[in-house]
This record gives structure tokens, C-alpha cells and sequence, in this order.
């Protein structure tokens, strides 16, 4: 008798064979909520995290008349969500309510209410909606809107994410993040937990609790030695200057998720382009390597011009997949046998260089040039970059091309030689006393 299947994250039985991702309806609840953290979304061979309690339905239900609560989705480090309904509205909501151990340190609730306030602000179909904020008893709360789909940390878990589906999720956000980025709010915690994909393709971005409000006082929340955000999808001048962080970290941060949608691999250390590790577009490269850039000056300077070039690459085909698509098909009176004779290189503008299988530019010129696009100039500075970092010079290239006994028997000589000077040395010394 074979076993009833189970859940891959919490053991727990599944009673549907065909649910999304192979998760249980309680885990595929909590992922549309982001709380990738909590007890039921932990991998298996992961050490559990030691969390709070969550507090019973019966001890809410007094505080919150309001609401009919149905059931606990997810039990994370800040506190634990509960799917409800609102009783006069006929609304199924989602309860977010806070640990009060961590509501009662010092300057948690300056936060709280800034986390409130940025979100009742962002009225836009990519963000979650918080219809409700307050303090109820002991538990700071927030009602908000009911995602019914999964964040984009399962789907990249999964592999479920083609490039194409890619795109649009990218330009999805770079909508979200624009509208808040126009009202002065900066979310600075981007990641695939903060964005969630509805059943229809809809994204929805949530958790602005490390938003910052320009001009609301931030600087009595935010000290010099408190670095917020998640240390993956930080820019670099979060680390550095945490006091000067502007929009341009969350295009920092979304490169990151960009780079991690294409490839299923974080962008650390020398990383290689996204199309070195899976097939795709080649322009894509530009684009994703822009917004990683170090200095925020050579980055993209607003999500909407990220989402205006994802745009341009998706509906326009590249030249060589033409080309190459072109080349495989052959004539209708032509043997299906016969080879076909590579295809003549097709007439390309002044400045580029046709290779068979790709079509890019060359690297632009270094100086300013209002012929060139800005975007290929921050391309070649990036690319002269990396070049000056990979090159060996002129011993490294010769060394690397001797055989490695040719190595070892200089290595030695050369050791044989120290040893001859420093024995030489004492020798003197000793003769001289």
C-alpha cells in the first residue's frame, strides 16, 4: 500500500494530488503572503527556527469584532497571519498580527506606523492593499488584501519561470516600484519573498516596512549603525551610507531579482553574465548588468526606464534568432536533405559587426558621444571594467602557458636560490664577527 502523498515543506497530508507546486492549501496560503520564514515553508533538512507562540483564535476574536477569523496561514519572526473575513463588507482579508515582544523595543512603533502610512499611500494594482492598521490589546495589526497565488521565491524554487514570464514580471514591478518611487517612498527590502504572482499573472509587491518617507523624519528611525534590508538584494551604499539611500537601491535590488529569475543563481563575486548561464537574449545582459552596478550614477536612474527597455527586447526579436530561424528554413521546391549553404551576412548599420549566431555592437567609445545611447556607454565602461580586472599581463599569460613540471622546477629553483643568499648572508656576518 503506497503512502498518501504529503507536503514537501510541512509533512503535513495533501489532499490535493495537482496543487501548486505540490504544496498542502496551508503552505500555498502562507507563500502568497511572503512568509517564506515561517515554520510551514522551512525547508526539511533546515534547522527549525525558534518562533514566537502565535496567539489562538480565541484569544484575538475579542479584540477584533470585526473580523471573522477563519484560520492561521503562517507563524513567522514578526508575528503570525490569519486568513478573515469582514463581516459587514463580505471581504476575505488577511490578518497580520505582530509579536508584542517585538513591538515593545524602542522605536518599533515609529516603524510600525511609517510601514502603515507608506502603504495607505500606494493605491496601485501592484501593491497589496492595507484596508486597516492599528493596535488592538497587546498586537499591533494590519488587515490587508487576500493574495491568492504564490511569491516568487517558490516559483524560483520550482523553476517554473520561463524568460518570458520573466519579462513580464520584471516590468510588473518596475510598475509598482515607479508608482512609489513618484510619491517619494522607497521599499529597500526588494527580494522574491516581497513579490507575490496571482493565479492571473497579476504581481502584487507588499512588505514596505523598510520603506523610507523622504522629509517624514527618518532620520530619528534610522541610525547610522542600523543597516536595513536583506543582505543579498542590498545595494552597496546600503551597506556604506545607510542615511543616503534613494530609489536607486531598490533598482539595485531588482537586478538582483532580475538576475535570479533568468539564471535561479544570486549575482555573487565575479558572476558571469545571465546569458552565459542559460540561452536567452543577449540584450538582456545590458540591462540586468546595468542595474547591478556598484556606483548608483551609473545605474539605471528609474524603474520605469528598466521597464521601457524589458519592453523593447521582449516585443522586438533579435537579429540573430531571425537570421538563424531564416537560415533553418528551407525553400518549398528544395530536397529536405539537401545542406544548406551558411547564409550571407545581412546588411548591418555603420558601427557593428555581424558574428554568425549573434548580433551585438562592439563595445561603444569610452568618451561622450551624443550618437551613442547612454546605455551603451555605461555598457562599455562596465565591460573595460572587467577587462583591466581579468587581465594577467605579460608574465601571468607566459606562465600560464608553461607545462606544470616547467612550473615546479622554477618554483624549486628559485627557492634553492633564496636559500643560497640567506646562508651566504649568515656566513659574511659570521666571518665579519
Amino acid at each position: 500500500m503506497t503512502a498518501p502523498p504529503t507536503c514537501p515543506r510541512c509533512g503535513s497530508p495533501k489532499p490535493e494530488p495537482e496543487s501548486p507546486h505540490g504544496l498542502c492549501p496551508r503552505c500555498v496560503l502562507a507563500a502568497s503572503l511572503g512568509f517564506e520564514g515561517s515554520v510551514v515553508l522551512e525547508d526539511t533538512s533546515a534547522a527549525q527556527r525558534e518562533l514566537p507562540p502565535a496567539p489562538t483564535i480565541e484569544e484575538l476574536a475579542p479584540h477584533f469584532p470585526q473580523l471573522t477569523l477563519d484560520t492561521l496561514i503562517a507563524r513567522g519572526g514578526m508575528g503570525a497571519v490569519y486568513k478573515a473575513k469582514q463581516t459587514q463588507l463580505d471581504r476575505v482579508v488577511a490578518l497580520k498580527v505582530l509579536d508584542p515582544g517585538i513591538a515593545s523595543r524602542p522605536g518599533f512603533a515609529e516603524r510600525f506606523a511609517r510601514e502603515a502610512k507608506a502603504l495607505a499611500q500606494l493605491a496601485h494594482p501592484g501593491i497589496v492593499t492595507v484596508h486597516e492598521y492599528g493596535q488592538a490589546g497587546p498586537w499591533f495589526y494590519f488587515v490587508m488584501e487576500f493574495v491568492d497565488g504564490t511569491s516568487l521565491r517558490q516559483m524560483i524554487r520550482a523553476k517554473s519561470v520561463a524568460p518570458r514570464e520573466a519579462l513580464s514580471i520584471v516590468m510588473q514591478t518596475c510598475d509598482a516600484l515607479q508608482f512609489a518611487h513618484d510619491r517619494g517612498v522607497v521599499h529597500r527590502d526588494v527580494k522574491p519573498e516581497n513579490v507575490l504572482v496571482t493565479r492571473r499573472g497579476q504581481v502584487k509587491v507588499l512588505d514596505f516596512g523598510l520603506a523610507k518617507v523622504f522629509g517624514r523624519g527618518d532620520a530619528l528611525l534610522t541610525r547610522t549603525s542600523q543597516v536595513m534590508g536583506t543582505p543579498h538584494y542590498m545595494a552597496p551604499e546600503q551597506w556604506e551610507r545607510p542615511l543616503e539611500v534613494d530609489h536607486r537601491a531598490d533598482i539595485f535590488a531588482l537586478g538582483v531579482v532580475f538576475y535570479e529569475l533568468l539564471t535561479g543563481e544570486l549575482p555573487l563575486g565575479r558572476f558571469p553574465a545571465p546569458s552565459k548561464k542559460v540561452e536567452l537574449d543577449v540584450r538582456l545582459d545590458g540591462v540586468v548588468l546595468r542595474t547591478l552596478e556598484k556606483e548608483p550614477e551609473l545605474r539605471y536612474q528609474q524603474a520605469s526606464d528598466v521597464r521601457v527597455d524589458v519592453e523593447r527586447i521582449r516585443d522586438t526579436p533579435s537579429e540573430a534568432r531571425a537570421e538563424t530561424s531564416a537560415s533553418r528554413a528551407p525553400a518549398a521546391n528544395e530536397p529536405r536533405g539537401q545542406e544548406l549553404a551558411p547564409p550571407e551576412a545581412p546588411p548591418v548599420p555603420p558601427g557593428h559587426e555581424y558574428r554568425p549566431g549573434a548580433f551585438a555592437p562592439p563595445p561603444p567609445p569610452l568618451v561622450a558621444d551624443d550618437g551613442v545611447p547612454a546605455r551603451l556607454r555605461h555598457r562599455a565602461r562596465y565591460e573595460a571594467k572587467r577587462a583591466a580586472r581579468d587581465s594577467r599581463g605579460f608574465v601571468g599569460e607566459f606562465l600560464r602557458g608553461l607545462p606544470t613540471f616547467v612550473l615546479v622546477l622554477v618554483a624549486l629553483h628559485a627557492l634553492a636560490a633564496v636559500v643560497a643568499v640567506i646562508a651566504t648572508l649568515v656566513y659574511v656576518v659570521a666571518a665579519m664577527r
